[in-house]
């Protein structure tokens, strides 16, 4: 090993990457392999049940797809920190975004409604403990009704499934762009019309949306 793959400066990082030198590669997806290793094994209490080989293995592949994404944005390094120390950075995020992937892997938009019903609507989200005032709790059915009733008035299949993937089940935007086969810019429009339609039609039916929270944040 040579005294540059031993101690590279900023510059030579990018100079060998840009160049695929052999060494750097390898030298960077081991670093990239060891700090995400570390950070699955010691940052994820949610890893715990894996095994040292099932963590070698996901840090071993993740270390290859952050390899490609830091060589894809070399042009954004700016030389405020050392390089490995950007590298990392990147390496972390790609980590976090295939963790997210892997959660909602089986996830299904089809899934979301129930003979046409909402799904978590029908399944009555403010049941539970009979609540101590039987006014409010009528005034809330009221409005879940009128709620479910304007979803279904004013929102396409699309926007709908679109809206409650992201705002109700909190899947990931490339997840849900992934499986609507589209991209997150058209996905954001998308959101954003099913998110302006619903709430001009709850204004028509005298539902604010400040009234709503204020309603089911009370006790």
């Amino acid at each position: 090993m040579t005294d540059r793959t031993k101690d590279r400066s900023n510059e030579a990082w990018v100079e060998d990457l840009r160049t695929q030198s052999p060494d750097a590669l390898e030298d960077l997806r081991g670093r990239l392999q060891r700090g995400i290793y570390y950070y699955l094994s010691r940052e994820r209490s949610d890893l715990a049940s894996l095994s040292s080989h099932e963590m070698t293995q996901m840090a071993q592949d993740m270390a290859q797809d952050a390899l490609i994404r830091v060589i894809d944005n070399l042009d954004s390094f700016r030389g405020d920190s050392l390089f490995t120390t950007w590298a990392m950075r990147v390496a972390v995020r790609v980590a976090i975004s295939d963790l997210r992937r892997a959660r909602y892997r089986d996830y299904s938009l089809d899934a979301l409604t129930i003979d046409g019903e909402p799904a978590w609507l029908a399944s009555n989200p403010v049941g539970g403990e009979k609540p101590p005032n039987p006014e409010r709790a009528a005034e809330k059915d009221e409005v879940l009704q009128r709620l479910q009733d304007s979803i279904k008035d004013a929102l396409t299949d699309r926007q709908y499934r679109a809206l409650v993937a992201v705002a109700v089940d909190g899947v990931p935007m490339e997840v849900v762009a992934e499986r609507m086969g589209t991209n997150r810019n058209a996905l954001y429009k998308l959101l954003h019309d099913a998110r302006r339609k619903l709430r001009a039609h709850l204004e028509t039916q005298g539902l604010s949306m400040n009234y709503m929270l204020r309603l089911f944040e009370e006790r």
